[in-house]
């Protein structure tokens, strides 16, 4: 993975004793460990932690050290940030970045997507136009899949024409979550039936639905750092960017929001959370055009 290199993270106000317990546990973690936890996961992915979330980073890397017979987060530390530590930095992220997402979360975005930015570009697509979507922070896949069903909707052979929908993560777990693309009942509870229907299959004794080759077809799912380089050229009819910044400090959500305008497409839409706004000098590039959607001026 390309990682990208931000400003060092504030220093974490420690106790008194930056060798005393933060938290009661199985493993001692000590000021000293969680600043150098919080200063690589800052490094690595932009997200910024508090001592807020000490105790959410126990509970998640305590897993990774019982997998690894390790008695203290101080060996922890010693082992992610030695030169044989590189595949265990990625488990830390994984197990550090948050991954909450279902099929049309915002559901406002997905009934704009439908009624108002696809029909034009489908009908320029059959004129052999072509069309990309970009899903950033896509964790296990739902959000893409409820782009390709919403072009699915309108166009049931999108496959036939140039569109596609980029999907991408920092988590590797994730991605290879959203390649498989399977997923339980209750995950699939907010598809309508008659998508639902079309375009999966019961798997695993009907206890599971697996998108069929046509959904998954239009997805492509990508290893992406959004403070590392991107890859892309664009340019992108949309991108939905949705409940990820909010963990970034100021001046990277800034960043990242300049970074996002010359890979739109003129006019192109761009999609973010509920808790969300665009800051910096992107924000004079864009006019509010619904609720948390966006489009290039």
């Amino acid at each position: 993975m390309s990682r990208g290199n931000v400003s060092t993270l504030p220093t974490v106000e420690a106790p008194k004793s930056r060798k005393a317990p933060l938290v009661p546990g199985e493993f001692l973690l000590t000021a000293e460990d969680f600043r150098q936890i919080a200063n690589m996961l800052h490094t690595e992915t932009g997200i910024h932690l508090t001592e807020a979330k000490v105790a959410l980073v126990y509970s998640r890397l305590a897993k990774r050290l019982r997998a690894l017979g390790l008695e203290n987060f101080r060996d922890y530390c010693e082992l992610v940030c030695g030169a044989d530590g590189l595949d265990e930095r990625q488990q830390m992220i994984c197990a550090l970045t948050t991954n909450v997402t279902k099929f049309f979360r915002e559901p406002h975005h997905f009934e704009h997507l439908k009624t108002q930015l696809l029909p034009p570009l489908l009908e320029a697509a059959k004129r052999g136009t072509r069309l990309r979507i970009w899903s950033a922070a896509c964790s296990d896949g739902q959000e893409p899949y409820s782009i390709a069903l919403t072009v699915l909707s309108l166009m049931p052979n999108a496959n036939d024409y140039d569109i596609k929908i980029l999907a991408t993560d920092i988590d590797t777990k994730m991605l290879a979550k959203g390649r498989e693309g399977v997923y339980d009942a209750n995950a699939l509870s907010q598809v309508p039936a008659e998508l639902r229907n079309r375009w999966f299959v019961k798997t695993e004794g009907n206890r599971m639905f697996g998108a069929c080759e046509e959904l998954r077809s239009l997805i492509s799912f990508k290893e992406l750092n959004l403070i590392a380089q991107w890859p892309l050229k664009g340019p992108f009819q949309a991108i939905f960017c949705r409940n990820v910044v909010i963990y970034f400090e100021e001046q990277t959500q800034a960043k990242i929001w300049s970074r996002f305008l010359p890979l739109l497409a003129p006019k192109g839409m761009l999609y973010i959370g509920h808790s969300e706004r665009i800051t910096g000098p992107a924000a004079t590039n864009f006019g509010n055009a619904g609720i948390t959607t966006y489009q290039k001026l």
